[in-house]
């Protein structure tokens, strides 16, 4: 017996000394594999090598299955060679929990890349209906498949699995992922314009928020998700004032966000493993989002000043992080930049901000399908800008070709009824579209400024076909509406085309009275064409009355935004990025020809 147990015993310790040698290989081909792929530059080359090695060795299933993930894993990260990736996660799949989840999660995200979307959802379907009792990754994977859905434009399929989601974490007792599944929920309610769904769930999100006691900054990351999606929606409705209080909820946030220190503490709950965005994205984020609010509201300097600011901050998180979403936040702010650039006269830098944006979307097939409408809408306005019409007409269709986003579709018909009764011989299209953005009956959108916006257009139209009171009855309500959320380049737009029709009727005294506010405001803002139009309005007026001093004061100042319009005109004219107002198909021209000099009439700036 003691022989038989020595013999044991020696087995024993044999078989202990080669599995102890065992991890010794792999642990030192795994180190080297780690350091490889870690070093500046990284070898991948050699990184691979040292995991292909482990094989030869014939290890346990459980280290083969997690070679394969880590080699599909490397090869899709850091190569190009995703035929070799999909093989090893395929491998990986049908193997340990610890495994088959990641490599599932990680071979969809390469279906998707080489666009096999229909290979990647049964793939998550399956991992998720296998995963309840894995809370982190059956969270995950939920996500992943909702996102999935997002890309796809199935906001109904994507928000049902964000429901499910939301019920499994309360299930599992994770308040803190619960709010982030229900905000995410919100924000594509928010998308569908399904507004009778939204409130209940925000105020729901709202209390989950402030009872959810835990890591400071997941508690302050979810109240930035909160406050975000009330602005938005805010800002969405054209609600310009009463979003102000929200608004410096959020900038107070992200300054307290920016004073916490990351714990690094993991939490107990595994389902509370996720981030919805990383502090530095979140600044950017709420950047982005005073910018649009500042644009909305005519504080045309202060959106400049924000979007430096943001844009300063985009390029240094750039050289550190290839995320898509960055680009996303560069090209939103260059939108609204580009919207300030129009109106304060700085149309050359404007056009070249449009190439900006053009070269971005020709990195990104998906960025350019997001975007490809706001980008001919700009167009469509800097042709406006620069008294192109055929061309503004041309890219606001193409605009309006491209989208299917209610709001934007409204801005658009907007601009181009004002094309359509500038160029005064197109009332039959004209007619049709006042129809279909008429704010006194059924406007097709809920928001305040593009109704108010409306109204202008109309009052617009009145006024060139000499119908004055009805003019003025459409101009005064824009005048309400604008007055009640702030919108400060209607209301300067609407007294000043006020002030023009009381000139027109002789009434020179109430003529004053609009058009000197009209002048204080738009010098506020500052909006360069108002302030040509009311300086003109001043100077006849003052004749009229027979001022010559105020009269010669406002000549001057017409003559000085007349030469600093002109000179920017003939500026961006001149650039070879113009020939961009042709461009109406297909993905954004990569090269641009130089123009031998401006083709266009001056005679709408003088």
């Amino acid at each position: 017996m003691a022989a038989q147990a020595a013999a044991a015993a020696q087995a024993a310790a044999a078989q202990a000394a080669q599995a102890e040698a065992a991890d010794s290989w792999y642990l030192a081909l795994l180190g080297f594999a780690e350091h490889f792929r870690t070093s500046s530059p990284p070898k991948i080359r050699l990184c691979v090598h040292c995991l292909q090695a482990v094989f030869p060795f014939k290890p346990p299933q459980r280290i083969e299955a997690r070679t394969h993930l880590q080699l599909g894993s490397v090869l899709y990260h850091h190569t190009k060679n995703s035929e070799q990736a999909r093989s090893h996660l395929e491998k990986a799949i049908p193997q340990f929990e610890d495994v088959k989840f990641e490599a599932a999660s990680l071979l969809s995200e390469l279906y998707c890349q080489e666009n096999s979307v229909d290979a990647a959802k049964p793939l998550l379907r399956k991992a998720i209906q296998i995963s309840q009792q894995t809370p982190y990754w059956h969270c995950r994977l939920l996500f992943q498949l909702a996102q999935l859905h997002t890309l796809e434009k199935d906001l109904v399929s994507a928000c049902d699995l964000l429901g499910v989601g939301a019920e499994y974490a309360r299930v599992v007792g994770s308040e803190y992922t619960r709010a982030l599944f229900l905000l995410s929920k919100g924000m594509l309610l928010l998308m569908e314009r399904k507004l009778q769904e939204v409130h209940p769930l925000l105020t729901l999100c709202g209390q989950i928020v402030e009872n959810w006691q835990g890591n400071p900054i997941q508690k302050e990351s979810l109240r930035v998700f909160f406050l975000v999606l009330q602005v938005t929606h805010y800002l969405d409705a054209g609600q310009v004032k009463s979003v102000k209080p929200c608004l410096k909820q959020l900038q107070q946030c992200i300054q307290t966000i920016s004073t916490l220190h990351d714990d690094e503490i993991l939490p107990s709950n595994p389902a509370d493993l996720f981030h919805w965005l990383p502090k530095e994205h979140m600044c950017v984020l709420v950047y982005l989002v005073t910018v649009m609010h500042s644009m909305q509201a005519g504080y045309l300097e202060k959106a400049q000043k924000y979007t430096d600011k943001a844009l300063m901050q985009l390029e240094k998180l750039k050289m550190l992080d290839c995320s898509p979403i960055l680009s996303s936040f560069q090209v939103i702010l260059l939108e609204h930049i580009i919207m300030c650039r129009l109106v304060t006269g700085h149309k050359a830098t404007a056009l070249q901000e449009i190439s900006q944006v053009c070269q971005l979307c020709q990195q990104s097939p998906r960025l350019f399908s997001n975007h490809a409408a706001q980008l001919h809408t700009l167009l469509g306005l800097y042709c406006v800008s620069v008294n192109c019409m055929d061309n503004a007409e041309a890219q606001f269709t193409t605009a309006l070709r491209l989208t299917n986003h209610q709001e934007l579709w409204a801005f658009i018909v907007t601009n181009l009824a004002s094309v359509y009764i500038r160029e005064g011989n197109r009332h039959q299209e004209l007619y049709s579209l006042l129809e279909r953005i008429n704010p006194d009956h059924s406007f097709p959108v809920s928001s305040h400024c593009l109704r108010a916006a409306a109204f202008y257009v109309r009052g617009l139209f009145s006024f060139f076909q000499g119908r004055y009171n009805e003019a003025k009855r459409f101009l005064r309500e824009t005048l309400k509406m604008s007055n009640a959320e702030d919108l400060n380049r209607l209301t300067a737009c609407s007294l000043v085309l006020l002030g023009h029709i009381f000139y027109v009727l002789g009434n020179h005294r109430e003529s004053n009275n609009m058009v000197v506010p009209a002048m204080q405001l738009a010098s506020k803002i500052p909006d360069m064409s108002v302030q040509l139009w009311s300086s003109a309005l001043l100077r006849d007026l003052n004749k009229a009355c027979g001022n010559a001093m105020d009269a010669h004061e406002a000549a001057q100042m017409h003559q000085n935004f007349s030469q600093q319009l002109l000179q920017d005109h003939i500026e961006a004219c001149s650039l070879p990025e113009h020939n961009l107002i042709t461009w109406t198909d297909g993905p954004p021209p990569v090269q641009f020809q130089a123009q031998n000099g401006p083709n266009t009439s001056l005679a709408s700036l003088l």
